[in-house]
């Protein structure tokens, strides 16, 4: 009876070793040639590094951005933005005047230092007496005409002028005129004490000018 048992338990042990060798023979056989066959992993996908978004401005343009209906009012009633945007020039047209007369006077008091000859003097004190005769038109009949810059420009207008007309009729009489009496006006020596009072007016002037606001 125990060999019966014995030979049984053999049997039985051969057989659940060859059964699974059998199919393991079979899967071998059908897929002997076509190498792995199954579903591999996404490796693309699972190292697939991060991509930074890009972000979009939330923008509309105007389809009418031309039209008047689009465009706001320059709000020139706003002092921030009539001083600060557009920066007014805070500068009078009538100091902007007076500052053209500068130059002139300062060449002026450069030509009395260097003695310049009569004809060239007397071209710019011209050219500087009817520059004043029109800034005297312009404002004569404004507030303008009360500042003290007007009237001493205008003074020193008409003082440039007697000068430069005394220097030309000492030119012209001179060889024909002595010095005593009337003629005095034409002497050298007077001619250049009246350049030097004249000298000094167009300094001052020129200080006036330029404190002038």
């Amino acid at each position: 009876m125990r060999k019966l048992y014995g030979i049984g338990l053999i049997f039985l042990t051969v057989l659940a070793w060859s059964v699974p060798m059998c199919a393991y023979a079979k899967v071998s056989e059908d897929l002997s040639g076509k190498g792995y066959v199954g579903t591999l992993p996404d490796l693309n996908r699972v190292f697939e590094k991060e991509q930074p978004k890009k972000i979009h401005p939330d923008f509309k343009p105007s389809k009418d951005f031309n039209s008047a209906n689009e465009l706001k009012p320059v709000p020139r009633d706003n002092p921030a933005f009539v001083n600060i945007i557009l920066k007014t020039d805070k500068t009078s047209k009538y100091v902007n005047d007076l500052n053209e007369f500068i130059p002139m006077l300062e060449t002026l008091s450069d030509m009395i230092d260097e003695d310049t000859n009569v004809q060239v003097f007397n071209a710019k004190a011209y050219y500087f007496t009817k520059s004043a005769d029109y800034f005297r038109d312009k404002y004569a009949n404004k507030p303008e005409s009360y500042f003290v810059s007007y009237k001493k420009l205008l003074e020193l207008s008409m003082h440039t002028k007697s000068i430069a007309l005394l220097r030309t009729e000492a030119a012209k009489y001179n060889p024909y005129m002595a010095y005593g009496g009337s003629g005095y006006l034409y002497n050298p020596e007077s001619l250049t004490e009246q350049l030097g009072y004249l000298k000094k007016e167009i300094d001052k002037t020129i200080l006036i000018l330029k404190e002038a606001n």
